[in-house]
């Protein structure tokens, strides 16, 4: 009988897993997952994801051993680990989920295309979130969505025949030996579905009446957000079991629980963005390192061009800014591993506007900062903050403005930024324009303890400002915006209000 070859790779789960019961259905098989040195060499590589993803790896193992089966997590790049499989044990099927990665992952899938066609190894691969391949148009798209999630979940396999590895199990690489930074946040989310439904499970029974008000504050969103989104990156939790699960908590609640209703109609939202803006990577893979818009390259200096400024990224990832909201939320993401979306736009509007910074090295930190990291949603926010979309309407974040409206008593900046905790109230927001006497008074130094401001913000961003909507105002920038719009522009949901405002793509896209 032949034998078939799950690969596992963003979907470490047994629940609603296509590619496990096909093969299951169809013979024997083995379950890999492979450890790609490339793909961890990579920018957008952290030591925090691959502990995420060795926590979720041994949850799997675990589930897998108690149907009789094994994982077998193997070291190589993928088409080598295929060929010396295919040489020690032939086999003639592939299962695996579709996936949007990064540009490393999309060039390895050319790559194992290519050897199974070589092999005569038939690759078989199954959507798994709403996203579409070789997609034309974004008029169907919706439709597509809810066809998708609509469908039943897919149980796990009860009965599995599993084939031995032909050769010994040999444990995975350390971080180290993958040449990982040592830099991981102590207080991340652990990793692996067991935690995920946990999580999950919370959500939809606690935490989701504070979801509609509470996500936008770096206070409030830590417990109001779902925090579902690093086990949706993973595979650990499938998109369709947690819109399926959401639903029928939406059926269910009674009629004075107001609060979560909304909470979870909200919530609802965000999981059709989620899909929304990965297809926008699966539909044109260069976006993670171009411009969307190509007339907007060579608006910002990249790395190594004529006015780059590597001293106000260094600032940036450090938290020296100066500016007290946007380096308490950098402290948090080196200690977290996350913070809410309304505080990621800030950090990429500070990042493209008053400090004028390209965004794909800041995109690079923060995708080892998150560790969510979606490479689909990110590279898409990335640029939409930064402006080089072309059909996004501009968005800065005043960062002294945020401070006022989402910690106006300074608990934030003052959990995170200890030398804040000794600043009075009245220099809470800029507090580099406190004189020297109320300094020594309180005992904080203004650029020791606290840095000064990078620039003078309101300058800095107003100059910025009018450098992007200059170059918008350019017909011939104008006139390309048709063709983004028809790749990748959203429609107008079929279910959605034509009345009232309708949330903006921004507010609705990360806050899972």
């Amino acid at each position: 009988m032949s034998l078939g070859v799950v690969w596992l790779k963003r979907d470490l789960r047994l629940h609603d897993h296509a590619p496990l019961v096909s093969a299951a259905l169809r013979g024997p098989l083995l379950c890999i997952y492979i450890v790609e040195p490339s793909l961890w060499a990579a920018p957008d590589a952290a030591r925090q994801h691959y502990g995420f993803l060795l926590e979720s790896l041994r949850d799997l193992y675990r589930a897998l051993r108690a149907v009789g089966g094994r994982l077998h997590v193997l070291t190589g790049e993928a088409v080598e680990v295929f060929e010396r499989l295919h040489r020690a044990q032939p086999f003639d099927a592939l299962y695996s989920h579709e996936e949007t990665g990064n540009w490393p992952s999309f060039q390895r899938d050319i790559a194992v295309g290519r050897w199974c066609h070589s092999r005569g190894v038939h690759w078989q691969e199954f959507p798994q979130f709403g996203v579409v391949r070789r997609l034309a148009d974004r008029d169907t798209w919706h439709k597509r969505w809810e066809a998708f999630v609509a469908q039943p979940c897919l149980p796990p396999p009860q009965a599995i025949s599993f084939a031995p590895l032909p050769w010994p199990d040999a444990p995975p690489p350390t971080a180290d030996a993958l040449g990982l930074p040592p830099a991981e946040p102590p207080h991340r989310q652990p990793g692996g579905r067991s935690a995920g439904l946990a999580v999950l499970d919370a959500f939809l029974h606690e935490r989701s009446g504070q979801y509609r008000g509470g996500i936008s504050s770096p206070l409030s969103a830590p417990s109001a957000c779902s925090r579902l989104s690093p086990y949706l990156a993973l595979g650990c939790l499938g998109l369709r079991e947690v819109v399926q699960a959401t639903r029928r908590q939406l059926a269910d609640l009674p009629p004075e629980a107001d609060r979560r209703r909304v909470g979870l109609t909200a919530f609802m939202s965000r999981l059709h963005w989620h899909c929304h803006f990965i297809q926008k990577l699966e539909s044109e893979p260069e976006l993670e390192f171009r411009n969307l818009h190509r007339g907007y390259d060579g608006l910002r200096p990249a790395p190594l061009e004529e006015g780059w400024n590597p001293a106000h990224l260094e600032a940036l990832v450090s938290g020296r800014t100066g500016w007290p909201l946007v380096d308490a939320c950098v402290a948090m993401l080196a200690d977290t591993g996350w913070i809410n979306f309304r505080m990621r736009a800030m950090l990429v509007s500070v990042a493209s506007y008053p400090l004028w910074l390209h965004w794909r090295p800041v995109g690079e930190w923060l995708a080892r900062a998150f560790i969510d990291y979606e490479p689909g949603i990110h590279w898409s926010q990335m640029q939409m903050q930064a402006g080089t979309t072309g059909i996004n309407t501009t968005r800065v974040y005043n960062p002294i403005k945020q401070a006022r409206d989402h910690d106006p008593k300074g608990r934030f900046v003052r959990r995170w930024l200890p030398a804040m905790a000794r600043v009075p109230d009245a220099w809470l927001f800029e507090p580099w324009r406190m004189p020297p006497d109320i300094q020594a008074r309180c005992g904080v130094q203004v650029g020791v303890d606290i840095p000064l401001p990078l620039v003078e913000l309101d300058t800095a961003t107003r100059e910025a400002k009018a450098r992007v909507h200059a170059l918008r105002a350019q017909p011939d920038v104008r006139a390309a915006k048709a063709a983004i719009v028809a790749r990748h522009g959203s429609r107008r949901r079929p279910d959605a209000p034509r009345r009232g405002k309708r949330p903006s793509a921004a507010q609705l896209a990360l806050d899972l």
